[in-house]
């Protein structure tokens, strides 16, 4: 891993989002690059101007770039090699076209508490970058208290090819030396095709895995019985794996379990994405 998104808004879900970026970091050799999306000032000609509106705007725009570059250069004070990048467009677009100009391996986001209407609505698009990244995106929800990860579960289907993304994940949870745990929720919910023993079997034998490194257990709703394992064993972190869906598995056979888990997980969850032809 060389390079680590962190959009921050100076919020107390943007800052937990930076102090595990940092843990990241500081493991992994990463640079970070600290990106605040500033929404610049638009005259509207149908309210008149009084001689204070554009100061004020001027003052605040010279305020969050004072506050960018001294988180920047705190990063640097702690040892870690990071850089301040300021961009003045829409949230979501910035944080895509960023991710992609600086071939970014990881985005790492904050998460405000579930639960209010504002909270499902700026959730909406911390699901819609999370999904659409062309790399893995870490949304770090209100809740955490913890900054480093030791215990990592990830839940897989255990019904599409994901060795590649097992190849990533594994090498990532070796860098922050901890452990891993594969879980497979059987739900009435979930749809259930393929065998699970081929799929166990071939990661079993390619990833070198002992037979307790993957837990298959039921659950009535599989995100509950994610969150139940994840509590049992005090896990620090869920990844996921998100691949493009056609409508009718979308919205009718097999709802997104990505975007519940990013909209209402209290734990950090870290989303890959299966490209197409995976």
């Amino acid at each position: 891993m060389k390079t680590i998104l962190v959009p921050i808004d100076f919020s107390g879900p943007s800052e937990k989002a930076l102090s595990v970026a940092k843990g990241i970091a500081a493991k992994t050799g990463a640079k970070l690059l600290l990106m605040y999306v500033y929404q610049p000032y638009i005259s509207d000609i149908a309210i008149p101007e009084t001689i204070y509106a554009l100061p004020i705007y001027q003052q605040l725009e010279e305020q969050y770039r004072k506050q960018l570059n001294d988180h920047s250069e705190q990063a640097k004070k702690e040892g870690l090699t990071a850089e301040a990048i300021w961009r003045a467009e829409g949230i979501h677009d910035a944080i895509i076209r960023q991710s992609k100009e600086s071939q970014a391996d990881l985005i790492v986001m904050g998460r405000t508490g579930k639960g209010s209407f504002m909270d499902k609505l700026v959730g909406s698009s911390t699901t819609s970058i999370a999904k659409h990244a062309s790399c893995p995106v870490l949304i770090v929800p209100a809740q955490t208290s913890k900054f480093s990860f030791e215990k990592i579960i990830y839940a897989t289907q255990l019904e599409y090819e994901e060795n590649e993304i097992i190849a990533q994940v594994t090498d990532l949870v070796k860098q922050l030396g901890a452990t891993l745990t594969f879980l497979k929720v059987d739900a009435w919910t979930q749809p259930d095709i393929q065998p699970d023993g081929q799929f166990i079997d071939e990661i079993k034998a390619q990833f070198n895995l002992a037979d307790n490194d993957i837990v298959v257990t039921k659950n009535q709703r599989v995100i509950h019985g994610i969150e139940a394992y994840c509590d049992q064993v005090q896990a620090d972190l869920i990844i996921v794996s998100s691949r493009e869906r056609g409508f009718l598995e979308e919205h009718l056979i097999n709802p997104s379990l990505t975007k519940k888990l990013v909209l209402d997980t209290h734990l950090p969850l870290l989303v890959y994405h299966l490209k197409p032809d995976q």
